[in-house]
């Protein structure tokens, strides 16, 4: 008996035929494989269905304002750690609440300031490639 990934336990494997495989025009769309067939492995039924239905609950406003919420959230929690608030600098729990208090408020000031004076905080991320290519590029 095969032992089966619990990972891929009650997922459903396909397999398409070398006859039916081979000389489809659009192969080079399927799988970059030169010699082998393609295979397709579906989750389970009920897992298929969640997954459908959280991509279309995606397309929906409530969902988009709960995500541009998060995002925000997410915006300030990258500030806060890139400002050192991913260890404690102190041991105990007083000095750490302590630090991370004098932390808030030193990215309140940071906005507050950002605000005043019209500058416009980091909205659109770059990635390090895009950087680089900006870069030499100029």
């Amino acid at each position: 008996m095969v032992a089966v990934h619990p990972a891929q336990q009650g997922r459903r494997r396909g397999h398409f035929s070398a006859r039916d495989c081979g000389p489809c025009p659009a192969r080079a769309l399927c799988t970059t494989s030169g010699t082998r067939r393609r295979h397709l492995t579906l989750p389970p039924g009920d897992l298929a269905e969640a997954q459908a239905a959280a991509r279309a609950a995606e397309n929906t406003i409530p969902f988009q304002a709960d995500y541009a919420r998060r995002a925000g959230v997410e915006g300030t929690m990258h500030q806060a750690a890139s400002h050192g608030a991913r260890r404690a600098r102190y041991p105990g729990l007083p000095k750490a609440r302590l630090d991370h208090v004098y932390l808030a408020c030193a990215l309140n000031l940071l906005r507050l300031e950002a605000y005043w004076t019209g500058t416009p905080m980091d909205r659109q991320r770059t990635s390090h490639l895009a950087r680089l290519e900006l870069g030499l590029a100029a």
